[in-house]
């Protein structure tokens, strides 16, 4: 049974920072590229970062470049977001992925993270 499980979220002031984590089961943790994503209310899921399959490659959204840190540990089948700098406009339900070529595509059940003072 394939589980992506996150966790990490919470309500932080503007400027501070948080460390999501995604611990994955049911599959071969490192044939997938992983990835995080985010969803607003009201807006539409987007992409914050992503990792390749044995780490060594990484892509950022403009939005979280420079701020927010993707890694991935795959003796424990676990990825990273580091977050730091928050701004209010990064609450969202952070959401992490997991793809191998096309028909394998997985979700976790989302993190709730709100910045605001």
């Amino acid at each position: 049974q394939v589980q992506l499980v996150e966790s990490g979220g919470g309500l932080v002031q503007p400027g501070g920072s948080l460390r999501l984590s995604c611990v994955a089961s049911g599959f071969v943790f490192s044939w997938y590229v992983m990835s995080w994503y985010r969803q607003a209310p009201g807006k539409e899921r987007e992409l914050v970062a992503g990792i390749s399959r044995a780490g060594s490659s990484t892509n950022y959204a403009d939005s979280v470049k420079g701020r927010f840190t993707i890694s991935r540990d795959n003796a424990r089948n676990t990825m990273y977001l580091e977050m730091s700098g928050l701004k209010p406009e990064d609450t969202a339900v952070y959401y992490c992925n997991a793809k191998f070529g096309v028909e394998n595509d997985y979700w976790g059940q989302g993190t709730q993270v709100t910045v605001s003072s």
